[in-house]
Order: C-alpha cells, then structure tokens, then sequence
C-alpha cells in the first residue's frame, strides 16, 4: 500500500512538471510565425496581427500592423481565399532580441493580392514583451 502511494504521488507530479517546462525562445518565435501564417490563410485579421507590436514596422515603413490587419479584413470581406506555405525558419539570437528568416510563398484564389503574390525572402525582428515574443520589425522581399 505504501508502494501504491508514492506511484500515485509521482503520477500526479509527473504532469505538473511537464507543464511547467518551458520552451526555449526559438521555438516559441517558430510556433509565433507558424500561427500568423495559419491565420492569414484563414483570412483571419485579428490571429494574423495578434503577434505583431503595436509599433511594427514592415518594410521601412511601408507597412504597419493596422495596415495589414485592414488588407486582412477587405480579403475576408471579398471572400478571398490566401495560401500560405512557409520554408525553414531559422531563428538567431541577437543580445537579448531575435532575428527569424524565411521564405514564404504566397497564391490567391481573388484578385485583391495578384501583384503581391510569389515567393518572398522574409526577414523578422523579435522582442519579448511581458512573456510573449512579438515582432516589431519585418523587411520581404519578392524572389519570383
């Protein structure tokens, strides 16, 4: 019976401890771009811009969260469909920000995005604020 106790007490520890395990910063910037991908296939504004700082800054200055989150909202509103497939991520620690590089490849089945479709070389800035990572920074350009 004694035996029967520490098993159960160990049983209940065992998840408690896996969940406090923390993932490192990498993977949780990886898992960040991977839902902002998800969502804008989703035409999904708010999921999309959810990672992005208020004071984000796309393409020196071409384009901010909001304007993204509007480009978002008319697609849905048009009912445009966008795919988005994401190449390796490699992420690099830079002080105590990261830099997160990409290639996305984008296609439309509307007409709203077909200037701003191919492939793009991505380049993210990543800072943690309170105790999510989010970009402040992001500069793409078109390969295709």
């Amino acid at each position: 019976m004694k035996y029967l106790y520490r098993f159960s007490f160990i049983a209940l520890l065992i998840p408690m401890v896996i969940g406090c395990h923390r993932a490192p910063d990498e993977v949780l910037i990886r898992q960040a771009i991977d839902k902002a991908a998800q969502a804008a296939e989703q035409v999904d504004a708010s999921a999309a811009v959810e990672p992005l700082t208020a004071d984000f800054d796309g393409n020196r200055g071409t384009m901010t969260r909001q304007d993204i989150g509007s480009l978002l909202r008319a697609a849905k509103f048009r009912g445009e469909t966008l795919h988005a497939m994401l190449g390796a991520v490699a992420v690099q620690a830079r002080g105590e920000r990261y830099v997160a590089s990409f290639t996305i490849t984008l296609t439309s089945g509307g007409k709203l995005f077909p200037s701003q479709l191919g492939v793009y070389k991505v380049e993210t800035a990543w800072r943690k604020e309170g105790h999510a990572w989010r970009c402040y920074s992001a500069t793409w350009t078109q390969q295709l």
